[in-house]
């Protein structure tokens, strides 16, 4: 598969002006479509779009569904058993990876570590500092029938990951993967970015990831 190629814009955009900025960069949507296992066929439409900047990094994702879920409104709870868009990230080689977790709310789950059962959370307060803009506003709800596309855009400052100095420029790699899922939705999903080849589902498996190349 080829590598993804991460385009970089101006520092401190907030997210609800991220959607309006990509389409003026004119930053392409990737798709997140790799059925990995057989036994959960559906496939939801999904794509993102990812930028850079001097402070952080820039995700939008559009998520077409037929049922919905969001109920999780703190941080760092079960999203990915709502309607949830994924981003994993390793930023050196056999490092320690990011695992970054949204649900259609904007509720976000953020952890560290080298593997799925050696995991930290990236701690509440700090992650007050993402700023998130959720096209279905951010209040809880249970599953409901959707009515079109749901949008989410986060601003990920650099300072989310802990224990890493990031600083990226262009030439400069890493790794990651993108992902959509549902695990407690009425149609349960494990789609990604970058196919993965396993025997059952299992997102945390970096050896899987595709490599992110910065413009």
């Amino acid at each position: 598969m080829e590598p993804l190629h991460i385009t970089s814009l101006p520092a401190d955009i907030p997210a609800e002006k991220l959607p309006e900025t990509m389409d003026k960069a004119h930053l392409s949507w990737q798709p997140i479509s790799s059925i990995n296992w057989s036994e959960y066929p559906f496939r939801p439409q999904a794509a993102f779009r990812i930028a850079y900047s001097p402070t952080g990094f820039y995700l939008h994702y559009r998520v077409e569904e037929p049922h919905l879920r969001a109920r999780y409104g703190e941080d760092n709870g079960s999203v990915w058993t709502d309607s949830c868009v994924e981003f994993f990230l390793q930023p050196h080689p056999e490092g320690p990876y990011y695992n970054i977790e949204c649900n259609c709310i904007g509720t976000l789950l953020m952890g560290t570590g080298p593997g799925r059962h050696d995991r930290t959370r990236i701690p509440n307060a700090l992650l007050q500092k993402a700023d998130r803009y959720a096209s279905l506003g951010r209040t809880p709800f249970e599953t409901r029938s959707a009515d079109g596309a749901w949008e989410v855009a986060l601003s990920l400052p650099y300072t989310l990951f802990q224990n890493t100095v990031l600083s990226p420029k262009s030439g400069d790699t890493m790794r990651g993967n993108f992902y959509k899922c549902g695990d407690e939705l009425p149609e349960p999903h494990f789609l990604s970015w970058h196919p993965i080849h396993t025997a059952q589902p299992d997102f945390h498996r970096p050896e899987w990831f595709g490599e992110l190349i910065f413009d």
